[in-house]
């Protein structure tokens, strides 16, 4: 086997597994119902699905040709815009009220601390041997 064929099958193996990425997060965008669920198939499956056709990319131009890097500034684009953009839009979503609100936290100073309720210590205390 040459260096072309087995770039070959590399290629071949990295469009199939982005295109069926990318199919699963246009199903999972046209299926879910409301905006907050609809938002996870485009930015977490629709960003492993470009990666993929990405890095096919890049194999067929080491492989056949001198070589392409600018497939990394894409992905690396993408990769860090992906996750923000997901952020924004949910606190859009929370900020008009169109979801249902994740619960206010506990009123007391164990939410987000290391301290632990007065109900929990002797069991947060490790046993002296």
């Amino acid at each position: 086997m040459s260096i072309e064929v087995i770039g070959t099958y590399a290629v071949a193996i990295c469009l199939l597994i982005g295109a069926a990425f990318a199919l699963i997060g246009t199903i999972g965008l046209l299926k879910f119902n409301d905006s907050m669920t609809r938002l996870h198939a485009p930015t977490k499956v629709g960003t492993i699905g470009i990666g993929a056709l990405l890095l096919a990319s890049m194999i067929h131009a080491h492989v056949f040709a001198d070589g392409s890097m600018h497939e990394l500034l894409i992905m690396a684009f993408l990769f860090v815009t992906a996750p923000i953009s997901a952020n924004f839009i949910a606190k859009v979503n929370i900020h008009r009220r169109s979801c249902d609100a994740p619960p206010p936290p506990p009123k007391d100073d164990t939410w987000s601390t290391l301290n632990v309720p007065e109900a929990d210590r002797e069991l947060a205390e490790p046993e002296k041997v």
